[in-house]
This record gives structure tokens, sequence and C-alpha cells, in this order.
């Protein structure tokens, strides 16, 4: 661990980043006919071995970055992307496969299909919460689409982005897959080429300026990005099962995580228990103390000194406004720790209830009318998740029925990101486009429309227009419009 934080990134210049950006451009129009499904599929298994080869190295570096726990590394970092190579492969021949239109009366005698294209060079920015997972597993889906990558990881998370930079050395030729890194001016590099597509995760505000940046080229673009996740946990819940639950979304990787609850509206017939649930499992899961926490292997740390003085300042504002801290609110700025932290009795002018937490600190809202739970999310940015826990189906339909967000779990968090059957993605302020399975590689891929004739009669439309021609388009507009 010791060894790899001496490391630090190799930042690009100028001059670096365009080259790169041009050899692919050019090795992307020679390849565009020849990277079929057998050489897209060799290139993911390529990258699947180099993963595993290298799976001793990213769990040392998530533990050098910021102390995250061996096993979180193996089920939020490297099963995700792994699982995502094997289920592409098991379906791209499918997804690849041209899918036919049939032709309507207008257009009898032709014949039509939509056929995928790789969109060409794509840029992949990613973030420092989850470093790998979400650098490598866009990958995944614009390599299956026959993309090329240019792969930009975080600056905050230096020791993860040396590994994500040697697994790709290892893995491709630069003129296919090549790893810039860099602080903010190398970003702002790469965006102000015209990749064909920008695939972006991070925070709403820094997802602006990525789309700013990309309607310049206008290239497409994919943001997963972030917002304050809610849960309700209605009358009839199962309360145990709902605090197991919400313990894990939540203070798992520190709370840093895009889907994490960010705050629970619980009803107020069960709120002494839920709470008093919620906080023995916190105390089973991290150890009954503090100091029982900061010594537990399985407790991630929050990713710098920045981050952490914005959630203690989190903290104290909510106090000093009210708030009364339930469990948990020690701090430790040597190790950038803070306990698990669940706070009650929270108003709308503490700055806890306005940003987005990504951090171990939990607000539980206590609420008697859900229909003004429901109001107060929709009146707030569409968030990325939302947690509905009850037994009655009913409850949790009218909800989802009545808010808008980019996904739902029933009775569970954040698991819905390991499911490679459902898109991921949020919903305007949460997120542009979906990732994951057939969903990413329709993200990374151009539906071309191929239309060819047959026996087309619609030449008959043509000018010069006569009074036959006339007549017969009058006919069509009348019968078939």
């Amino acid at each position: 661990m010791n060894q790899l934080a001496t490391f630090s990134s190799r930042p690009a210049n100028a001059d670096d980043i365009t080259s790169a950006f041009e050899t692919q451009l050019r090795a992307q129009h020679s390849r565009r006919a020849s990277f079929d499904r057998k050489a897209r599929v060799e290139q993911l298994d390529r990258l699947a071995d180099a993963i595993k080869r290298n799976a001793d190295e990213i769990i040392a570096a998530c533990a050098a970055d910021f102390r995250k726990p061996a096993e979180e590394v193996k089920l939020t970092e490297i099963f995700p992307v792994l699982q995502e190579i094997r289920h592409t492969k098991h379906h791209l021949k499918a997804w690849m496969r041209p899918k036919r239109a049939r032709a309507t009366l207008g257009v009898f005698g032709t014949r039509a299909q939509v056929r995928p294209e790789a969109k060409g060079v794509c840029l992949i920015i990613a973030p420092w919460n989850y470093p790998v997972n979400l650098a490598l597993g866009p990958l995944v889906s614009a390599l299956a689409a026959g993309n090329s990558a240019i792969i930009k990881p975080s600056e905050m998370t230096p020791n993860a982005s040396r590994v994500i930079r040697d697994i790709v050395d290892e893995a491709f030729t630069p003129d296919l897959v090549k790893v810039i890194e860099g602080e903010a001016a190398v970003s702002q590099q790469l965006l102000s080429l015209p990749f064909d597509h920008i695939f972006f995760t991070g925070s709403p505000a820094v997802g602006k300026i990525v789309m700013e940046a990309a309607a310049k080229n206008l290239a497409s673009v994919t943001l997963e990005l972030g917002g304050k996740s809610p849960t309700i946990v209605g009358p009839n819940a199962h309360i145990k099962k709902a605090a197991r639950n919400i313990v894990w979304g939540k203070f798992a990787n520190n709370g840093q995580t895009c889907i994490a609850p960010d705050h629970v509206f619980v009803h107020r017939d069960i709120s002494p228990r839920f709470k008093a649930a919620i906080q023995a499992e916190i105390r089973r899961v991290y150890g009954r103390t503090p100091e029982a926490q900061k010594a537990t292997p399985d407790y991630c740390r929050i990713v710098n000194q920045r981050h952490f003085e914005r959630l203690r300042n989190l903290i104290e504002d909510a106090q000093a406004k009210g708030a009364s801290i339930l469990q948990g609110g020690q701090t430790d700025a040597s190790q950038n720790f803070i306990a698990p932290t669940l706070i009650a009795e929270v108003s709308d002018d503490m700055a806890i209830t306005q940003e987005e937490l990504f951090g171990p600190i939990l607000p539980i809202i206590d609420y008697v009318d859900i229909d003004k739970v429901i109001d107060r999310i929709n009146a707030n940015p569409k968030p990325l998740a939302l947690y509905i826990f009850d037994k009655s189906k009913s409850f949790a339909d009218d909800i989802i029925a009545r808010t808008s967000s980019g996904a739902v779990g029933v009775n569970l968090t954040v698991v819905h990101f390991l499911h490679p059957n459902l898109p991921f993605g949020g919903a305007n302020n949460s997120g542009i486009g979906a990732a994951h399975g057939e969903y990413g590689f329709k993200t990374f891929s151009h539906e071309k429309a191929v239309l060819e004739e047959k026996h087309s009669i619609t030449h008959m439309l043509f000018p010069p227009y006569t009074g036959f021609v006339r007549r017969l388009i009058n006919i069509v507009v009348r019968v078939l419009g």
C-alpha cells in the first residue's frame, strides 16, 4: 500500500492529448469495416484477463486512495465490470444484428432495416468514488459497439488511476484505448476536441460544463450524474429489512455513492422502532463505538481533506440550526474519518437538506401524510434513485406512479446498479442517457436507417406534377394520411 501511495499520475500536455485523439481518429476510420463481433469479443477478453491479473493491484490502489475494504473493491469495482463483459459477450451477436423495419403502405415496395454502427472516437470521463468500475464499465459498452476510447480517470484517486492506465496499456494498443491522466486543465483540453460521444460520470454542476463543451462540436453525451436520492419507509415496512438495506446502501464506500440513500422519510407510527433498528444495525456492522468504527477494516474513508471538511461543516451547520445527532457525528481529520451519522429534526434552512450529501450522513425525517412527502420530492430536481420500503405493493406503486426518478428500488437499495438487463441512468438533473447491457451498447451506437428499393412505385409521385400525378398525390394523402 505504501509503495502504491508514492506513485503519482502522469499528466498529459496538449500535444499528447491531440496526438492521442488524432491517432484514434485515423485508426477508427480504417477499422470501421473490420472491427467485427469476433474482434470486439477478443478485445473484451483481453480486458477481462487484464483486470483479473491486476485484481490485487486494484485492491491495493483503492486501499491506498481512501482505505476502501478489499471486499467492497471486489464487489463494487471488479465484479460489475467482469459481469458486464460476460453479459455483453453472450448477447453481442443479437445486439449487432440489423433489425428489420416493416414497411408501411406509403413506402410499399421497399425493404428497410436499422443497423447499429460505432459512433467513432469516444471520451470516457470517470469519477473518483468508484474509479475502476466507472472507468472500465463504460469502456465495455464502447468496445462492444465498435468504438475506440480515451479514458480520463479522476486525479483524486491517483493510485487507482495508475492501475487503470496499467490495465489499459496491458490490454490494448493506444489507437484503440488510451488513458490520459491529469487535472482539470487536461479535462478541458479533452473536451475541446471533436469526440463523437462523451460519457461523463460526476456531479450535475460539472455535467452542465461537459454538455456545454460537447455542444460546441455537436457531440452526443451520456451524463451519469447524481442528486439527493430519497428513501421512504412506509407504515407497513419490514423494519429490520429496511434498516439492513439502508445501512448497507448508505454507508458502503463511506456514503460516496451517487445512488446512496440521501435522506429517509419514515412514517411517524414506526419512527421510534426504525430509528432504534438502524442504530443497532450500524453498531452491528461497523462497531459499537466510534473507536471501533475507526478501527474496523470494513469502513472506508472520505477521499480527501476538502470533502472531509465539506461534510464536517454540514454536520456543524445542522447542529447549529437545531438538528439533533441520533448517532455518530465524531470526526478525525488526520484520517478523513467521519463516523456513520444519523441526524434528526432537520429543517429546510440547513445546508444538509439542500446539498447532495455524498458522505456517511443520513437525515431521518418523520412524516404522517405521504402526499406531502411526494409533493416535497416532486418540488426538487429528479433524483437518480428513489427507494421505497413497505410490504404493500399498492403503496409502492402509488409512489412510483406519482414521482419521477432515474430508478426505483423497492425494499432494497443500490442493487439495481448490478442488474445487467436494466438501464442505469438519471432523468434531467440526475442524468441523460443510460448505461449497462444493451442500453450501454445503444448509448455508444448510432442506429443507421437503411432503405432499399425493391418494387417501389414512389417514383409515380415525382414531378412534373401533371394532372394524373396531382390526383394520385391527393389519393395518397386522403387514403394513407
